[in-house]
């Protein structure tokens, strides 16, 4: 019998699904959002790729209601996943980093939502801040408990943005995704293709890529974005389990690869 993702209404969900959900909702307003911002791009905080998925040893992503593993185990599925079907290096190397941003909790705190404890600013799927919040959010219910809802200037289909602006031009909920990006963007070494970027910084954006929702936003560009994200999620999605993988195990294969789109050098977050 084929395994269901992504079911969040079956008997044994975890209530802290939905209470993530509910805080998620409530409190990733635009202003919220663009504090984030300020507060966690500095891009000051050297640290080394492996040291980073270590530490993803010490994480387990509240908001999934798939896999309840260390979040490290997450990116090795995918990766070797990616690696079983043969696809390119650089798609490989994307699989095992694309839920890298989730250190932030390292230096997180509770009131951001951004550490172990309260995980609503880093986890989860995303939405467009600054604009309305569509009923394809998981428990579209909690919309209304968002303040930007309220605000004339943020609660239209358009809200802040132009019509036809794209992707690029849009302020996402904050989290792991938008961060890692960012710090990618920011990394002198990186090499990583076009694509690699839009699959780091996409593919929670479910009510965009599986939801149909934001259509006045897009873009042509979006198209081919779309097609990439969708192609990278049935790894990231799709290959959940509960197969336990040792980090140095598979540290040989990928090293070299990591070397040659990322660098040697430590990674500034």
């Amino acid at each position: 019998m084929e395994k269901t993702f992504r079911n969040y209404d079956h008997s044994d969900i975890t209530a802290a699904v939905r209470e993530h959900y509910r805080k998620m909702r409530q409190n990733q307003t635009l202003g919220y959002v663009q504090s984030m911002q300020k507060k966690y791009l500095t891009f000051d905080k050297p640290m080394p790729l492996w040291e980073a998925m270590e530490h993803l040893n010490s994480l387990i992503d509240v908001s999934d209601p798939d896999l309840d593993l260390p979040n490290v185990q997450h990116l090795i599925q995918s990766a070797e996943a990616i690696r079983g079907d043969g696809r390119p290096d650089w798609m490989q190397l994307t699989g095992l980093i694309h839920d890298l941003g989730k250190v932030m909790f390292l230096w997180g705190s509770d009131e951001d939502g951004t550490s172990q404890a309260e995980q609503w600013g880093m986890v989860g799927d995303v939405f467009v801040v600054g604009c309305a919040l569509p009923d394809t959010c998981v428990y579209p219910e909690f919309n209304t408990l968002n303040p930007d809802m309220h605000n004339s200037s943020y609660n239209t289909t358009l809200g802040i943005y132009e019509k036809g602006c794209g992707l690029d031009k849009l302020n996402l909920a904050w989290g792991h995704d938008e961060y890692l990006y960012q710090v990618l963007s920011n990394h002198k070494e990186n090499r990583l293709p076009e694509e690699a970027m839009t699959m780091i910084r996409y593919h929670s954006f479910y009510p965009w890529h599986t939801g149909g929702s934001y259509t006045d936003l897009l873009n042509k560009k979006d198209q081919a974005y779309l097609e990439t994200i969708r192609d990278f999620n049935r790894y990231d999605l799709y290959t959940k389990s509960q197969k336990i993988y040792e980090l140095e195990d598979v540290r040989a294969y990928y090293q070299p690869i990591a070397e040659k789109y990322l660098g040697s050098g430590p990674i500034y977050w």
